[in-house]
């Protein structure tokens, strides 16, 4: 190599160090041969773990399943720009990208392999759920407003110790929460520990919260520390706190005001530094006034109550959910599931989920079993939701495409939130965090006949937003 070959090589190499965008070649055995400062940043693999090791094991893109750029660029001699796809990184999150390929050929126009660049777009996807109303937090998504209420609040919630209560019936996400809080707290780093109350009985229960001495019972031959201990400088979480005896919650009660427990067979009471949260499918004020729950314990964990809403009461969140499931299980079962059709999301919209969040993945992880490939159709959910051969079809006044079923959904969330305000128009339209005007849009579009109080006249009783 002559010496102004080298210089412009060396050149080369400064520039791609220098650009934001992530850059590797292959050859054609698909074994990395170079990579940039940028692609390790972006995928969290170090340069030497990358180079020699084939393109798929480092980048593990839904593109490399059977649509790869890479590849067309190579066959067919030519570029492509800007497909958008994503990559699971080091840390096993989904970063979203847009790629670029080209075949890499030498002065005489031989291919030699091929050449990508790559951008992380993962700020340009949260604008983008931002203006479409979207929100996220941790392993949560929505774009329902009691939803958005909730993930407004948590960063300040989950910077205090405080005890927080999560109501909210089952599988509608209360551990989940949970682990939110723990994450967006100074606590992140030390354990998350969670237990279900509700399925032990009361000595079994002490002996996992609190641990055990040796020879504290029949076949206790070891210290064994219980889940205060494992939760030290974190988080411990109290699931199905409802369902505990009234003995039990004294005795809950007791470690919540002193900071400290005795082990089963022990003599010494040992600190603890763990931040309590408590979560229940049952509604504790009413068990409080029956007197099954104890009154003293409810007020000392009741500090900062949340409240899950139902999947019922958020459905626009449904094509949400099934989106995020259907990706999750494309990456864990290495399938191609490519969405799901309009008549299936119908009668997805159109069930009650007394199951929950829990029910509505169930039902998507069974269909999962079915479809191998292509949208799930209605033959792939459960009988229950299927219709039998021989029934009657919908009614063609249901919505059947994608963008009625989106009209229908705004349309009862709308309704919905004018109901909550006693029509009043302005008062909706900040609620739903739109213009007044884009509401009046709304309200033509979707041809809603509302009543003619608008919520602003004497006598009207506009429900307090807690």
């Amino acid at each position: 190599m002559t010496t102004k070959n080298k210089s412009i090589n060396g050149v080369t190499d400064i520039i791609l160090e220098s650009i934001s965008d992530g850059v590797f070649t292959v050859n054609h055995e698909w074994r990395i041969m170079s990579f940039n400062r940028a692609a390790e940043e972006i995928t969290g693999v170090p340069r030497d773990e990358a180079i020699g090791r084939y393109c798929w094991e480092v980048f593990r893109s839904n593109m490399c399943e059977g649509n790869c750029a890479l590849r067309r660029s190579m066959k067919e001699n030519r570029s492509f720009v800007s497909s958008s796809t994503y990559i699971i990184n080091s840390d096993k999150k989904r970063i979203p990208i847009s790629v670029s390929t080209a075949p890499l050929k030498d002065e005489s126009g031989k291919i030699l392999g091929g050449v990508e660049t790559f951008r992380d777009n993962t700020v340009v996807e949260e604008l983008r759920r931002e203006l479409s109303g979207t929100f996220r937090q941790g392993d949560m998504i929505s774009c329902s407003h009691a939803m958005k209420k909730i993930f407004a609040v948590l960063p300040q919630i989950a910077e205090s110790d405080s005890t927080v209560l999560i109501e909210g019936e089952t599988g509608t996400g209360k551990e989940i929460l949970a682990k939110s809080l723990h994450d967006l707290s100074s606590r992140r780093d030390k354990p998350f520990v969670a237990i279900n109350c509700g399925a032990l009985p009361d000595t079994l229960l002490e002996s996992e919260l609190f641990g055990y001495k040796a020879g504290a019972f029949t076949n206790a031959a070891q210290d064994k520390p219980g889940y205060f201990s494992l939760a030290e400088g974190g988080t411990i979480l109290l699931d199905e706190l409802g369902e505990t005896s009234p003995a039990f919650q004294v005795k809950l009660l007791r470690v919540l005001e002193e900071r400290e427990f005795l082990p089963l067979g022990g003599i010494k009471k040992v600190k603890i530094n763990v931040r309590i949260l408590a979560a229940t499918n049952r509604n504790l004020e009413e068990m409080v006034t029956q007197g099954t729950f104890r009154r003293d314990l409810y007020y000392r964990i009741n500090i900062v109550r949340l409240a899950l809403p139902p999947l019922r009461d958020r459905k626009e969140d449904i094509p949400l959910l099934i989106d995020r499931f259907i990706d999750r299980m494309n990456r864990l079962r290495g399938k191609a599931v490519s969405g799901i059709e309009s008549e299936a999301l119908e009668r997805l919209m159109a069930h009650n989920y007394p199951g929950n969040i829990r029910e509505l993945e169930n039902i998507i992880e069974h269909a999962f079993i079915l479809c191998t490939q292509g949208p799930i159709g209605l033959h792939h959910l459960p009988s229950h939701l299927n219709t039998p051969a021989g029934s009657p079809r919908p009614s063609p006044a249901h919505p059947s495409s994608m963008s009625q079923i989106q009209q229908a959904t705004e349309r009862e969330v709308i309704l919905a939130a004018l109901e909550r305000n006693n029509y009043n128009r302005l008062a909706t339209a900040k609620e739903l965090g739109m213009h007044k005007s884009t509401l009046f849009r709304k309200l033509k579009k979707l041809q809603l006949d509302l009543p003619d109080i608008d919520g602003r006249t004497v006598g009207s009783h506009n429900p307090t937003v807690a």
